[in-house]
């Protein structure tokens, strides 16, 4: 009889028994380009990159703001980071007063 778990998100998953898994195991084992990292490798490891947003400065509210459609547009086209330099377009401005 197969193990099942039922995860939060209603899917079903089948586990191995102990058998099936002692081969999975010996399986990849046998494998000599997916061995498994020593216990120095694992403590030097280090993400490349963070999940996620990075982390702001702390200083930017979320609001909800309604923008004329041709102005975003036209700040879209400039590709990523369109959001910035709106946010600087707007900075410079208020400087400037």
């Amino acid at each position: 009889m197969q193990n099942t778990v039922k995860t939060r998100s209603g899917l079903t998953l089948i586990v191995p028994d102990a058998a099936e898994d002692k081969k999975i195991t010996e399986g990849a084992l046998a494998d000599p380009d997916a061995q498994p990292l020593t216990d120095e490798q694992i403590k030097r490891l280090r993400p490349t990159r963070l999940r996620g947003r990075p982390l702001g400065t702390g200083k930017k509210m979320q609001l909800t703001l309604r923008i004329d459609t041709e102005v975003i547009d036209y700040f879209k086209q400039s590709g990523e980071g369109w959001q910035t330099r709106m946010n600087d377009v707007l900075r410079d401005w208020v400087a400037s007063r």
